[in-house]
C-alpha cells in the first residue's frame, strides 16, 4: 500500500456493541481497507473507527459503513455526553503517506456528495476542506446541537456544503472534512466535581489561553461517577502530551483530586507516544497497536 489515506468517523453509538461491530463489519469487508482501531465509548454514546487504504477504497469503506449505521442508528433516541449532530457524525480524511492534503479534501469532498445524494442527508464541509473560515471548527458547526443547527439553517446563517437544507429527523446530519493526525486524548479524575473539569478545560484549551492547537471539554461519566477533561490536540509538538498530563494533574492536585489514568482514543503518531511517555500520563492499557506506525508496514 504505497498511498495511505486514513479516516476515522465518529458514530453516535457507544452502548450496543453489537451495532458498533455490524459497522466495523462493513469497513473490513471491503477489499483494500485495513481496520486498525475501534473505540467505543457508552458515557459518550459514541463509537470511533480507524481504518487506511488507497483513497477510492477509503471512500468505499466509509460510505458503506455510514449506510450501516444509518440502518441500525436513529438520532431521536440518542443522548450522550458528546457533542453531535448526527448519526454519522463526523467523517475525517487524514493524509498519512504518498499523499496530499489537497487530495484528502478531494476524497472528503467525493465522499460528502457521494453521501448526500445517497441518503438525502446535509453534509457540511469543516478543517482543511471548509468553504468559509466560520465552518473550519467542528464546534462551530455542532454549537446548539441538532435543534441549534436547525435555527440557524432556517436563519440563514449556516448552510450544507451538499444535500438538503433540511434535517433528517431520524438521522440528523453529517459533518465531513480532511485535517492532519489529531490526538484524541482523555484524562479521567477521582471527582464528582464537573465543575472542576470544566475550570481544568478552560485552562488547557487554545481558545481561552491554554496550550495550542487543544480542545477541550469537561464531562461527568455517569457509569463510573467521575469526571474526565476530554480533549483534540491538534498538534502535539506545540502541546506534548506530557505537558497536557502535568497542567491537569497540577490543577487537580490544587483541588485534592488525584488522576486516576488517561485514555487514547483512536491512534496517535509514534513520535507523540512512547513507552515512557505512557508511563508518565498514566496511559491506560498502552500498545505498539496505539501507534499508526505500528499498521504501516
Amino acid at each position: 500500500m504505497s498511498i495511505i489515506l486514513e479516516c476515522v468517523p465518529n458514530f453516535s453509538e457507544g452502548k450496543d456493541l453489537s451495532i458498533v461491530e455490524k459497522i466495523s463489519i462493513a469497513v473490513s469487508s471491503q477489499r483494500g481497507v485495513k481496520l486498525l482501531d475501534i473505540n467505543a465509548d457508552k458515557d459518550h454514546h459514541r463509537s470511533v473507527i480507524t481504518f487506511i487504504g488507497e483513497p477510492k477504497e477509503v471512500i468505499k469503506a466509509a460510505l458503506a459503513a455510514a449506510e450501516k449505521a444509518l440502518e441500525l442508528i436513529d438520532i431521536r433516541y440518542h443522548s450522550g455526553i458528546h457533542p453531535r449532530i448526527g448519526v454519522v457524525d463526523v467523517v475525517p480524511f487524514v493524509p498519512i503517506r504518498g499523499i496530499s492534503m489537497k487530495e484528502a479534501i478531494k476524497a472528503a469532498c467525493e465522499f460528502g456528495l457521494a453521501f448526500a445524494e445517497r441518503f438525502q442527508i446535509p453534509v457540511f464541509l469543516y478543517g482543511e476542506a471548509a468553504r468559509n473560515e466560520a465552518n473550519r471548527e467542528l464546534a462551530n458547526i455542532r454549537r446548539g446541537g441538532i435543534e441549534g443547527l436547525k435555527r440557524r439553517i432556517e436563519k440563514g446563517e449556516i448552510w450544507p456544503d451538499f444535500g438538503p437544507s433540511l434535517i433528517n429527523e431520524r438521522s440528523g446530519a453529517t459533518i465531513t472534512g480532511a485535517r492532519m493526525p489529531l490526538i484524541a486524548y482523555n484524562i479521567n479524575l477521582d471527582s464528582s466535581d464537573l465543575e472542576l473539569a470544566h475550570r481544568i478545560a478552560r485552562l488547557v484549551r487554545e481558545r481561552n489561553g491554554g496550550f495550542p492547537g487543544v480542545r477541550a471539554l469537561g464531562l461527568y461519566l455517569a457509569s463510573r461517577g467521575i469526571v474526565q477533561v476530554s480533549m483534540n490536540i491538534t498538534d502535539f509538538r506545540l502541546a506534548p502530551l506530557v505537558k497536557v498530563f502535568e497542567k491537569v494533574k497540577a490543577e487537580a492536585s490544587k483541588a485534592g483530586v488525584k488522576v486516576i489514568e488517561s485514555e487514547l482514543v483512536g491512534l496517535a503518531p509514534a513520535d507523540a507516544l512512547s513507552p515512557e511517555v505512557a508511563r508518565d500520563i498514566q496511559l491506560k492499557g498502552f500498545s505498539p497497536r496505539m501507534l499508526i506506525e505500528h499498521h504501516l508496514s
